[in-house]
């Protein structure tokens, strides 16, 4: 019997490459969420430090009035700049779910065919395993019928 042979071949590498730019895709958005994470760390971090730096001044005693509201609209600003990151993680984070799912139904139309693929080989194994069966009993049977 001849050797299997998927026909379905070409589809499947399609597909797995397909899912491969899927992979990758995610991944860019993975490392996009990620820099914006620092991004809002560093933000944060500077935050606090500024907000620390006012205090400190204020403790020491006498405070110049126009330095106090330099100082408060800096932190106005960080605050604005806070909340625009916050809205993008919010996208990024729809983006990333979008990929995610992409990423998801493409690696199930790979495994469909996978599956395909296995049952098909299977079913060719049995074909063949009961042809070599139907020849091997027509072989027995020729010589049972010429040693009598």
């Amino acid at each position: 019997m001849a050797r299997f042979k998927f026909r379905l071949k070409t589809l499947r590498r399609l597909r797995e490459i397909h899912r491969d730019e899927q992979r990758g895709r995610l991944a860019t958005a993975f490392e996009a969420e990620r820099i914006l994470q620092q991004q809002r760390d560093e933000l944060a971090s500077e935050a606090a430090h500024h907000l620390e730096s006012q205090r400190a001044a204020m403790r020491e005693g006498a405070v110049d009035v126009t330095w106090l509201l330099t100082t408060q609209r800096y932190q106005l600003a960080l605050e604005a700049q806070a909340k625009v990151l916050a809205e993008q993680a919010a996208k990024l984070a729809e983006e990333v779910e979008r990929r995610r799912v992409a990423l998801v139904e493409a690696d199930r139309e790979v495994r469909v065919l996978d599956k395909l693929e296995e049952r098909q080989r299977a079913n060719h194994r049995a074909a063949a395993t009961l042809a070599e069966t139907k020849q091997l009993d027509e072989v027995a049977s020729v010589r049972w019928e010429a040693n009598d």
